[in-house]
């Protein structure tokens, strides 16, 4: 393993770059006009326009895959000379039905042809009520067919395939990442998966279950607070002196553990009342079935905020309509009827990515310890399960590495804040052959860095050497979370 990331070598993509560019010609009227008349199955194209500043070319269209749904895709293409020969794909955030033309903008400059969709949610996330289609598209067609229809317009315009493909996204992105390495390994040579929503319906019943508790026993800010300092004071004993006290850097937790945690913090606040206590060992440990008490998803992370770990509920409504109030949703009948319903279509929870591994793909996630919004759970689970179906660990990281991040919440965060180039750092990956070893984390404050901290890929971590005054790699605990029961990440279904 490497011990440290070359984060680019710039002199030899740079050249890459170049001869690739020499070979491809410039922007004609001919080729825009090539575009116009393009024909692909169930797509409409709506716009082909050519942007002075930045130099590239724009192609929205509609793709109608089926009845009842309505896909939104755009394509950013640099003028020939700046095309770095690669195509990206861009995931999208939250309930999406918007396309982040900023994002694009940014890869295109950088000498990306790249795509993005709102994947079939549009205008807005009520689009999936009752409407399977749109749960298709959401869970996983739309990024298929906007990776599809993205290289048929590169190759039209530039007359040639794009030389690598890249996707590149988080949180929802992340679930968009994992079902193309899962369902259509042929579609990307590399893939981050940045604090991925992988595990989809079990992460809604966690905002479901934390919503309904906090409704019925709130926390003022100044609880919530010190119910935070306590758990960063509890658990700074296991910590680097960088991180002690001030954030929790792997939340992974026992029984004890929360009861501790929650002790100290009445200690420090006597306004937290046996109610506060209770709720706070629910929303700790997370949601289980009312009826067979099986694991549905782990709980809010120790030192981690509550507010982001509500909310996001819309996928109750797509089952249930929009006139069920949210607080009658039981988690026994209800969520079964929910999984049933979504599951297999917005999951992407499926081990075997052997065709992913077979055609040399190579897969970086991130995940970060102070994430409430998508806590790290689930994906250390999965990593782990990826692991025993491979059979070891040695083999899954010779094409797949996860990083806890820490300290890192869902943006921000009172740990790493600012993390390298991940893209950069898969692409040097697969096309130069050089795996990641350790990255750089930065906690970044008012644009200056104030402090920066070694990453180690799972299961190693960073220690601190008292002797030398340094960091260093160190072995980290294996797994470590309950799994969510194998009914509530059914297998896959188109």
């Amino acid at each position: 393993m490497n011990s440290k990331l070359p984060f680019l070598c710039a002199a030899s993509l740079l050249g890459c770059v170049s001869a690739f560019a020499q070979q491809t010609a410039p922007v004609t009227d001919d080729r825009l006009a090539a575009l116009k008349a393009l024909k692909i199955d169930d797509a409409t194209i709506t716009l082909v326009e050519h942007e002075a500043s930045p130099a590239r070319t724009v192609v929205k269209l509609v793709l109608r895959p089926a009845k009842g749904s309505n896909i939104n895709v755009e394509v950013a293409l640099p003028d020939a000379e700046k095309w770095n020969g690669r195509f990206v794909g861009l995931g999208n955030g939250g309930a999406a039905g918007k396309i982040n033309s900023g994002s694009l903008a940014g890869q295109s400059a950088a000498g990306y042809a790249a795509v993005t969709t709102d994947m079939g949610t549009a205008p807005n996330s009520d689009s999936g009520i009752d409407n399977h289609e749109v749960w298709k598209d959401f869970g996983f067609r739309a990024t298929h067919l906007m990776t599809v229809v993205g290289k048929q317009i590169v190759r039209t315009y530039y007359g040639k395939a794009p030389e690598f493909s890249y996707f590149s996204g988080g949180s929802t992105g992340g679930q968009q990442a994992l079902q193309e390495a899962q369902r259509y390994p042929e579609d990307y040579d590399g893939i981050t998966a940045a604090v991925p929503a992988h595990c989809r319906t079990p992460l809604h019943a966690y905002f479901l279950w934390n919503d309904q508790i906090l409704k019925k026993c709130p926390f003022s800010k100044e609880q919530e607070a010190n119910v935070i300092a306590a758990a960063n004071e509890y658990m700074a004993s296991r910590e680097i002196p960088l991180s002690a006290g001030k954030f929790v850097s792997d939340p992974r937790c026992t029984a004890k553990d929360i009861e501790a945690v929650i002790a100290l913090a009445r200690k420090k606040d006597p306004t937290l009342t046996d109610e506060h206590a209770a709720a706070l060992h629910k929303l700790f440990d997370g949601p289980r079935h009312a009826v067979t008490g099986e694991r549905i998803f782990n709980g809010i992370p120790l030192g981690a905020t509550f507010g982001p770990a509500r909310g996001n509920l819309y996928l109750f409504r797509w089952v249930f309509g929009p006139n069920k109030p949210l607080e009658e949703i039981n988690f026994g009948a209800d969520i079964d009827i929910y999984t049933a319903a979504l599951a297999p279509y917005l999951n992407a929870e499926n081990p075997n990515l052997t065709a992913f591994e077979k055609r040399g793909g190579k897969l970086i996630a991130t995940t970060g310890s102070a994430d409430s919004v998508v806590p790290c759970h689930a994906t250390i689970d999965y990593y782990e399960r990826v692991i025993e179906h491979f059979g070891s660990l040695e083999k899954v990281q010779s094409f797949f590495r996860l990083y806890l991040v820490p300290g890192m919440a869902h943006g921000g965060g009172p740990g790493v804040n600012q993390s390298p180039s991940v893209l950069e750092a898969v692409r040097t990956w697969r096309e130069q052959g050089t795996a990641p070893g350790t990255l750089t984390g930065r906690h970044v404050a008012n644009g200056k860095t104030e402090w920066e901290l070694p990453l180690q890929p799972y299961p190693l971590k960073t220690g601190w050497d008292a002797t030398t005054s340094a960091f260093k790699p160190v072995e980290g605990p294996r797994g470590g979370v309950e799994r969510v029961a194998e009914r509530f990440r059914p297998p896959a279904a188109e």
